[in-house]
C-alpha cells in the first residue's frame, strides 16, 4: 500500500495551506459498537442492543433541540470492527448489521471502518485509490507525554515503548542499593486528590521479527484507534488545511466490496444526513467498553491539536451562540448500558 507523499503532520494551517470549514452538526450520536466476532455469530445480540438504543437517539435528539432550538443538527455514526477482523466479508456483515438496525427502527446516517482510524483510504469519484493516509502515525507525532521527574529511565520512552500513563509508574526513580531488595515505590497519578486513580495505557506494539526476519510493523490498540475516532467526530485532524476523511456517499444499489481495504473510511448511507462531524460527541455503547473509554480520555489528554483548528471550531460553535471548552475530552460523553 502506497501512502500519501508528505504527510507527516495532521495540522498545516499555513499560509499556503487554507484552513478548511468542516460541516458540523450539533450534536454526533455513536450508535452502538460491536466486535467482529459479535457480527459473525448471530443476529440476537445484535437486534438486543439496537432495540436499547433506539429509545436513546430519540432522547439524545429532543436533548439536542432544548439545548440548540428546533433546527438542531443530530447525526448518527456507526463504527465496524475491522481493523482486527480484515478477514471477514463486508457484503455478509453489513447486510446482516443494517438490515437489523433497519428492522429495529435505528437510523445509522454514517458506517466509518474501524481501520480508517489506522489508514485513511484516499476516495474519489472513481473510487478507492491505493493510497492511503498514515492517520496513526501522524496523530502519533503529536503525543505528550507528561513528564515526571525522579523518573530513572528504566522503562522506554511513550514513543518507543508505545504505553501512555497518568503519573509515576510504580518503583521508578528508586535506584535501590547494591546487594539489597529494591524498595517498593506504589504508582502516583499526577493531579491526584487524596488516593490516585492510575492508568497506564498500550497504544500500540511493535513485532520486531516474524520467522527470525526483521519486520517493523506496528499493531494499534484499539483505545488508540478509538481516540482517533473522537477526534473524526468532532472534526479536529487536518492534512495541509483540509479535513482527513470526507464521508462518501453509498446508495441501496451500490455493490458491497469482498475487501474491507476497497471501501472509504466513512461511508453516508443518508443522503439526506446531517454533517458527520460535530461540536459534541455521545457514544451509546455497553458497559463492557468502559475501560476502553476511560484509556481513550487518557489519550486524548495527551494529544497536543493544531491550536488553529481549535480556535476555529471555538469560534464557529460562538457565531452559532454555542460556548464549546476547548479541551475535546469535555466535548465528549457516553452512555454505557448493562446486559448487552
Amino acid at each position: 500500500m502506497n501512502t500519501v507523499e508528505n504527510a507527516t503532520g495532521y495540522s498545516e494551517a499555513t499560509e499556503s495551506a487554507r484552513l478548511a470549514r468542516v460541516p458540523l452538526s450539533h450534536m454526533s450520536i455513536e450508535v452502538g459498537h460491536f466486535y467482529m466476532n459479535d457480527l459473525t455469530n448471530g443476529e440476537d445480540r445484535i437486534r438486543t442492543q439496537f432495540r436499547r438504543i433506539v429509545p436513546l437517539v430519540g432522547a439524545y435528539t429532543e436533548i439536542a433541540k432544548s439545548e440548540y432550538g428546533p433546527r438542531a443538527r443530530v447525526s448518527t455514526c456507526f463504527l465496524i470492527d475491522d481493523y482486527f477482523r480484515s478477514d471477514t466479508n463486508p457484503g455478509e456483515i453489513l447486510r446482516k448489521l443494517l438490515g437489523i438496525a433497519d428492522e429495529c427502527g435505528l437510523r445509522i446516517d454514517y458506517l466509518a471502518r474501524e481501520a480508517g482510524c489506522f489508514e485513511v483510504p484516499v476516495a474519489g469519484p472513481e473510487g478507492v485509490s491505493v493510497s492511503r493516509i498514515p492517520l496513526a502515525d501522524m496523530v502519533r507525532s503529536r503525543i505528550v507525554p507528561e513528564p515526571y521527574e525522579g523518573t530513572n529511565g528504566r522503562r522506554p520512552p511513550t514513543m518507543e515503548s508505545g504505553w501512555l500513563c497518568n503519573g509515576k509508574r510504580a518503583n521508578e526513580g528508586d535506584s535501590g542499593q547494591a546487594m539489597h531488595e529494591e524498595a517498593y515505590t506504589p504508582p502516583e497519578e499526577l493531579g491526584r486528590r487524596e488516593h490516585s486513580i492510575f492508568l497506564d495505557v498500550e497504544m500500540w506494539s511493535r513485532r520486531t521479527k516474524v520467522n527470525g526476519r526483521a519486520d517493523g510493523h506496528t499493531k494499534w490498540s484499539c483505545p488508540y484507534l478509538a481516540s482517533i475516532w473522537q477526534l473524526l467526530r468532532l472534526g479536529m485532524l487536518r492534512m495541509q488545511g483540509a479535513p482527513i476523511v470526507e464521508p462518501q456517499p453509498w446508495g441501496p444499489g451500490d455493490e458491497w466490496p469482498d475487501n474491507w481495504w476497497d471501501m472509504p473510511a466513512v461511508l453516508q448511507l443518508n443522503p439526506k444526513a446531517k454533517p458527520f462531524a460535530a461540536y459534541r460527541s455521545i457514544s451509546l455503547l455497553p458497559k463492557r467498553y468502559l475501560k476502553i473509554e476511560a484509556a481513550v480520555q487518557l489519550i486524548l489528554d495527551h494529544i497536543q491539536l493544531d491550536d488553529d483548528v481549535v480556535d476555529q471550531i471555538v469560534s464557529r460553535g460562538r457565531e452559532e451562540g454555542i460556548t464549546l471548552p476547548r479541551k475535546v475530552t469535555d466535548r465528549i460523553g457516553h452512555v454505557l448500558l448493562d446486559g448487552v
